[in-house]
């Protein structure tokens, strides 16, 4: 690597339950780990569906951005995790509300399983906002 990367940290996002980070920042990119929706406080997988879980998803991506210096409008790409995709059209929904008329690139796929056994999972990379 031409320069070391930075660690992004956040108590107002989940912290990492496993041996990786948030998100790191290196050559003016951020490249952020799978969020879960877990509460930052309780650390506990907030309750209700793929809507709640959904936007807590955003809730924990938003406020990792923040740390980072960035917003939602710096997202490039984002790689999409759902548990079914029975929930495609609500995930959709809300997605498409949080991003508004900014779009990033994205993938989204059914896997068989994710941590702590949630409905959804988001990674983003976006550009770090001067």
């Amino acid at each position: 690597m031409s320069s070391p990367y930075t660690v992004v940290a956040t108590d107002k996002a989940p912290a990492a339950i496993g041996p990786y980070v948030q998100a790191v920042k290196y050559n003016g990119l951020i490249y952020a780990s799978g969020a879960i929706p877990l509460d930052p406080i309780s650390m506990t997988v907030v309750e209700g569906g793929i809507e709640e879980q959904t936007t807590q998803v955003f809730k924990n991506i938003t406020q990792v951005l923040a740390a980072s210096g960035s917003s939602p409008s710096s997202i490039l790409k984002t790689t999409c995790f759902l548990k079914s995709m029975n929930d495609f059209i609500p995930f959709n929904k809300i997605y498409s509300d949080f991003f508004g008329q900014t779009k990033p690139a994205r993938s989204c796929v059914e896997v068989s399983r994710l941590p702590k056994d949630v409905l959804v999972e988001i990674e983003f990379i976006a550009v770090e906002e001067k």
